[in-house]
């Protein structure tokens, strides 16, 4: 290891024992029945989440040429730290619901994990592995107390409260970013070669395939309508892609950035109302709106927003996953407006019942991210120096034999 690489050995390692023997000491107390916590769990919806979360997130954000190892191996390493972390707040917070769906927390847990998935792309190549860490904890942490707030105050679903996880972690990963110096725009490491692109591609098709279990994991009723629904939505959401990077280009040809990014918009967008949609056509619909806001969200605000807020957006989380978020939360109120436009005598009040909910969600993710990242920005917690972004040799042994650029 280069000289000017600093070492990580007397912090990483003794903040992941400071933390498992942490896990431990709360798991012995919170959850002494054991036999019945692990029954009648459904493996199929936890293998198909568990994919997502660390196979799909961990190659989707294996895009730049000079951080692939990070990408994939930090991504595992928080989103195992997390689901504990994840499963210990759901014992605390909500335990009598805990008791009462033992057999789909962990299915839940690696569901929520998806809101830190998404926010370390905000940051990716940015963060060393004590502030993934760190960022991972405070993050499931604060998640899930903006559930319980939501359903204390608000008389939120479990289920409803957890659809929020896409607009969390895009808003909460933004907000700490902006308190990270932005990369030098000529910088050579930030970004991506054709096979740091087919990666990134590869993941992409794992979250296309298995969003729909995803999906269907957080439906409380019809989750049958839910898978039809949600692959609707994926398909012309992906159909759209293509159709939009053809005409958006100057020499007409596809870009694989267009399609990786708006091929997902319309799973995360119909996600709000997968379960509720009782026709195809709305399914197709949000897909395909989705995947306008996508692909012309990024057009805007890598030019004109993200500039002058100073925000460096390393993954694009808000045009994948923010904005689509954004279009989903307003497509449930507004489907549960027509659906109960006659039957329902306090339409009023649900719908601000509703729209408080998502601007909650929106607005502790934003304040915690911003307080998030000042504290990531603490010399205690080794910041990386802006000349070291996106580089893999400053955490793994390389052999400079290999070419990282790949």
């Amino acid at each position: 290891m280069p000289s000017n690489y600093r070492s990580f050995r007397k912090s990483v390692p003794w903040l992941i024992l400071f933390l498992e023997t942490v896990f431990i000491i709360l798991f012995y107390f919170l959850f002494p029945h054991y036999n019945d916590f692990i029954t009648n769990i459904s493996y199929t919806d936890f293998q198909d989440v568990n994919i997502m979360v660390i196979f799909g997130f961990g190659f989707f954000l294996a895009f730049l040429k000079r951080y692939s190892f990070s990408s994939t191996g930090f991504n595992l390493l928080i989103i195992v730290l997390g689901v504990q972390c994840s499963i210990l707040m759901e014992g605390l917070l909500f335990p009598k619901e805990t008791k009462e769906r033992d057999p789909k927390i962990i299915t839940m847990a690696a569901v929520s994990m998806t809101a830190v998935a998404i926010s370390s792309g905000a940051v990716l190549g940015k963060t060393n592995p004590l502030q993934l860490i760190v960022m991972t904890v405070v993050e499931i942490i604060i998640f899930h107390v903006s559930r319980w707030i939501n359903k204390q105050f608000l008389q939120i679903q479990d289920n409803i409260s957890m659809k929020h996880v896409h607009l969390f972690g895009a808003y909460f990963g933004l907000a700490v970013s902006s308190r990270f110096s932005e990369p030098s725009p000529r910088s050579e490491k930030n970004a991506s070669t054709p096979k740091s692109d087919l990666l990134s591609m590869l993941g992409t098709l794992f979250l296309w395939v298995f969003w729909p279990s995803f999906n269907s994991v957080l439906a409380d009723r019809d989750k049958t309508k839910a898978i039809y629904n949600t692959y609707f939505a994926l398909a012309v959401s992906a159909v759209t892609a293509f159709t939009l990077s053809v005409l958006t280009t100057k020499d007409g040809k596809f870009r694989m950035t267009h399609v990786h990014s708006a091929a997902l918009a319309g799973g995360v967008t119909v996600c709000y109302t997968a379960e509720s949609i009782d026709y195809p056509w709305i399914a197709m619909i949000l897909g395909l709106l989705a995947s306008v806001i996508t692909i012309l969200g990024s057009f805007c605000l890598q030019r004109c927003l993200n500039p002058a807020l100073k925000i460096h957006d390393a993954s694009g989380v808000h045009f994948t996953f923010g904005l689509p978020g954004l279009l989903g939360a307003v497509a449930q109120v507004v489907l549960s407006v027509i659906k109960k436009w006659t039957v329902s005598p306090s339409l009023g009040y649900m719908v601000m019942i509703y729209i408080s909910d998502f601007c909650l969600t929106i607005s502790v993710a934003l304040i915690t991210g911003f307080i998030t990242g000042l504290i990531l920005n603490f010399k205690l917690l080794k910041i990386i120096p802006v000349s070291q972004y996106f580089e893999d040799q400053f955490y793994w042994e390389v052999s400079f034999r290999v070419k990282l650029t790949m």
